[in-house]
């Protein structure tokens, strides 16, 4: 149940769902960035033992906020997890809560153009800080190099999927913090920089954490990447185009079966994405040099690999002759055979007008 809110005329049907994870009461603490309409929440959700039949022998609380955007949630994390403390500990005193809102309300209820609604560029749109959300997670590495020890090479499989604005559910057991930073990292995939690019696209939106109250509106969505604790999601494939279970990335979608394929391009990017890693990480620590940061070369990396891509096809989708041959494909760091499939589908995707004459060996 809500137990208390400000302000008291919010539209808050659900949150109390959304706040505590399915099988939050298995673990001590979490904390949960979720989406409630036009606005972002995270809370913090604390477990608490207590000697009280009424309370079944522990006492269950997660204090949060909503905001038109997320970037700025994470700045409050630190002041949620004392609350929820606070209000485990002596519940029903609210002075701090109420102060807190009335000391940031006009940074909380900043224009909708901050996250509710921003352009079809909704991941990043110039270098550094105005590059991607400042999200750090509260691991000291940063959820970039989480994201990428976590996956492997499979974050390239995942690159596919979310520059084909696939609808993306990812499931974990709680805790699932960690995991909304992954839903997060997912979107950073996508980002692509040239104009003209996206337009025809589904804006790709962070659902964060979702459970069985959000399937009537995910039913609605053409793309999103979510997490979610609850098992009997896997069952409901009409939700979704992508369930990764752990490490396990799946689809039921026949024609994007060839998607799950790691090949030779794939392989190579990877590579370099290490070796740029381990170069900055040297500098790092032989120079003592944090800037750029570990975060930012992520999202270069790929930034740079979709700008790639697409100034390409554009460039063909402009020639006399709009033909796509092996050699385009190299030259945008793609396999001409394996990334095949996945080339089709980009081009149908984003209504490029291309011909593709890269041919579709009969034998593997």
């Amino acid at each position: 149940m809500v137990e208390w809110c400000l302000p008291q005329d919010i539209d808050l049907e659900g949150v109390e769902f959304k706040s505590m994870a399915s099988g939050s009461h298995k673990i001590q603490s979490d904390f949960i960035y979720f989406r409630k309409g036009p606005f972002f929440g995270l809370a913090c959700f604390a477990n608490m033992p207590v000697e009280s039949e009424l309370e079944r022998g522990a006492r269950m609380k997660s204090v949060g906020i909503l905001s038109p955007s997320y970037t700025l949630l994470y700045r409050y994390m630190h002041f949620l997890e004392n609350q929820v403390r606070h209000q485990l500990e002596t519940p029903g005193h609210y002075s701090r809560l109420a102060a807190f809102y009335e000391d940031k309300k006009g940074v909380l209820h900043a224009s909708p153009g901050r996250g509710g609604s921003l352009p079809p560029v909704y991941w990043l749109p110039s270098i550094h800080r105005y590059m991607y959300p400042e999200m750090k997670i509260t691991h000291p590495a940063g959820c970039m190099s989480q994201f990428i020890k976590f996956f492997g090479e499979q974050i390239l499989i995942l690159w596919k999927f979310a520059l084909l604005r696939k609808r993306i559910l990812i499931f974990s057991p709680p805790p699932v913090g960690v995991v909304c930073y992954r839903v997060y990292c997912c979107c950073c995939l996508a980002n692509v920089s040239l104009p003209g690019i996206g337009g025809t696209v589904p804006e790709s939106k962070p659902f964060f954490y979702v459970n069985v109250a959000d399937i009537e509106s995910l039913e609605v969505e053409v793309s999103y990447v979510a997490c979610t604790t609850e098992k009997i999601f896997e069952e409901k494939r009409e939700l979704y185009d992508v369930y990764v279970d752990n490490q396990n990335v799946k689809t039921h979608h026949e024609h994007l079966q060839p998607l799950l394929k790691i090949n030779s391009a794939d392989r190579e990017k990877y590579r370099r994405l290490s070796e740029q890693r381990q170069m900055l990480l040297y500098s790092q620590e032989v120079e003592g040099d944090y800037n750029p940061c570990e975060e930012d070369l992520f999202v270069l990396f790929f930034l740079e690999q979709n700008n790639r891509i697409f100034q390409t096809l554009l460039e063909v989708s402009a020639s006399q002759d709009k033909t796509l041959t092996a050699e385009h494909a190299r030259g945008m760091g793609l396999d001409p055979q394996g990334d095949r499939s996945f080339l089709m589908d980009l081009l149908e995707a984003y209504g490029i007008d291309v011909m593709l004459v890269i041919d579709n060996p009969c034998c593997p």
